[in-house]
């Protein structure tokens, strides 16, 4: 059984050891893992444009990007290199919304030049780095 003095100083010294190991990470990531990891030097204004879109049209309210916002519709961190700029493209200007297996995806009336922000926002999603996520599926389709 630890004394008072025993546990108390337990406390400190642990509280002190993971404060230290924090801050080392946290200085760590920002130093070197954000910045090579996202290629911010790829963030012209068409992808600041396009990321504007996807918060000013509240996307994260159905989809997921970086695992982050609601699981209705599909995850879109990849959706670049998944689906290609071509697809992206036909969804966002469908003349009459989205609407696949029974969902129906809000129609917009974006213009040409925020559907091209929009797909240059998700091909720079798609290049960053992100540790494998999201992870590959490990089911095989049945054939």
């Amino acid at each position: 059984m630890l004394t008072k003095r025993q546990a108390k100083t337990f406390f400190i010294g642990g509280t002190v050891l993971f404060a230290a190991i924090f801050l080392g990470l946290t200085i760590d990531t920002l130093s070197n893992g954000l910045p090579r990891n996202t290629h911010p030097e790829k963030m012209d204004d068409q992808v600041k444009l396009g990321r504007y879109l996807w918060d000013k049209n509240n996307c994260m309210g159905c989809h997921t990007i970086m695992g982050e916002g609601a699981y209705y519709a599909p995850e879109l961190t990849r959706v670049y290199s998944r689906k290609g700029p071509a697809y992206i493209r036909t969804v966002l200007t469908a003349p009459e919304g989205w609407q696949p297996r029974g969902r129906n995806m809000v129609k917009y009336d974006f213009t040409d030049e925020e559907v091209e922000a929009l797909i240059a926002f998700f091909k720079w999603m798609d290049e960053a780095y992100l540790n494998g996520f999201p992870p590959k599926p490990w089911l095989q389709p049945s054939e």
